[in-house]
């Protein structure tokens, strides 16, 4: 064996990133393009139990590593002091133990870099750390924020650091057949047939919510048209979602009903996807779908890396507002996005080839 193959096959790689759903999507490119390089590395990821199911079935992920969060929570909320520091011990030793040669904390945050760091990896790298989280890496990147307009540009630009080609970077979301099977008997359940559109309306900010009446009506200009709207969403979404079907009796309402893994499976099988700023919605981008992004007080990406992606964003001159928005709740950015423009949009995808 050369001495650069013992080198990767030595490496046991630690990705950090907890959270949120769609920054762990975006990141999720860091897969192939650590693989290409290490392609006997042993490659784990440490996230929080509502990322996970995004992870699991990963072929190139040796591991996924859970940091029980909620659950130590609860323990602290108890009281439970001497019980929350041997859980904590105990997980610090579990890391160690799987001796990590480089751990890369993709999130740049004080818990994030207190992960890398406790794993006990000689090589820490800190993708844009704050809050403390520098001072635990022992290289920190920060690449320049306005210098890549493609979605998860600064996980590129690890990725790149770490000698991956650029080329090797795309968004890389995995399932295996019984979670699709899942995913398709559900729509199978409500007598679904394709093709059918899915739309995610919902997020955990409401400046990035599109208004529900308009939903409802693209859901019946959709299937005026022979495509099925299926909305998507969390248990938290149901009400709203609730709201948008009974305006739409054409829609299928399946917000809250699929869990995380088979609602991501199922939009590899749409013919379209419409949505806002929201981790479903950069999934339909992963799988080259036709998906129309309405972006207004963010703007995460300029270019989805997806040629039948379109992102709708009509600048202000207080766009993007982020979490502080001006408008008195008005949300004129989001206003700006009529129905006839997303429908015609997404007529404009739907007949581009494949």
């Amino acid at each position: 064996m050369s001495e650069r193959a013992a080198n990767t096959a030595a490496q046991r790689i630690l990705i950090v990133r907890l959270s949120a759903l769609g920054d762990v999507m975006m990141a999720s490119g860091l897969i192939p393009a650590l693989r290409s390089q290490h392609p006997d590395a042993h490659i784990a990821w440490l996230t929080e139990s509502p990322a996970a199911p995004l992870l699991r079935q990963h072929p190139l992920l040796d591991e996924v590593i859970v940091w029980p969060r909620q659950q130590w929570q609860q323990l602290w909320r108890d009281k439970q002091y001497g019980a929350l520091w041997r859980e904590l011990r105990s997980f610090r030793r579990a890391l160690r133990e799987r001796r990590f040669t480089v751990a890369l904390d993709a999130q740049g945050l004080l818990k994030s870099g207190l992960w890398a760091w406790m794993s006990g990896a000689p090589r820490r790298v800190g993708l844009l750390a704050r809050e403390g989280a520098q001072w635990l890496a022992t290289e920190r990147l920060d690449p320049p924020k306005a210098g890549d307009p493609r979605i998860g540009a600064e996980y590129r630009a690890l990725a790149r650091h770490m000698g991956a080609p650029d080329e090797a970077f795309r968004l890389d979301l995995r399932f295996d057949e019984a979670t699709h099977r899942r995913a398709l008997d559900a729509l199978a359940a409500r007598k679904v047939l394709p093709p059918f559109a899915v739309l995610c309306p919902f997020t955990t900010r409401p400046q990035k919510h599109w208004f529900e009446d308009r939903w409802s009506a693209l859901a019946e200009r959709l299937a005026m048209h022979g495509i099925t709207p299926v909305l998507l969403g969390g248990p938290a979404d149901r009400p709203a979602a609730a709201r948008i079907a009974s305006a739409a009796p054409s829609a299928i309402d399946l917000a809250g009903q699929l869990k995380l893994d088979e609602s991501v499976a199922l939009i590899s099988h749409a013919a379209l996807l419409i949505g806002v700023d929201t981790g479903l919605t950069h999934a339909g981008s992963a799988f080259r779908i036709p998906t129309i992004a309405l972006f207004g007080s963010t703007r995460p990406y300029r270019d989805a890396d997806a040629p039948r992606t379109a992102i709708l964003y009509e600048p202000l001159p207080c766009s993007p507002c982020k979490r502080n928005p001006t408008c008195g709740g008005r949300f004129d950015c989001m206003r700006a996005h009529t129905v006839d423009h997303v429908f015609s949009t997404a007529q404009h995808l739907l007949a581009q080839p494949a």
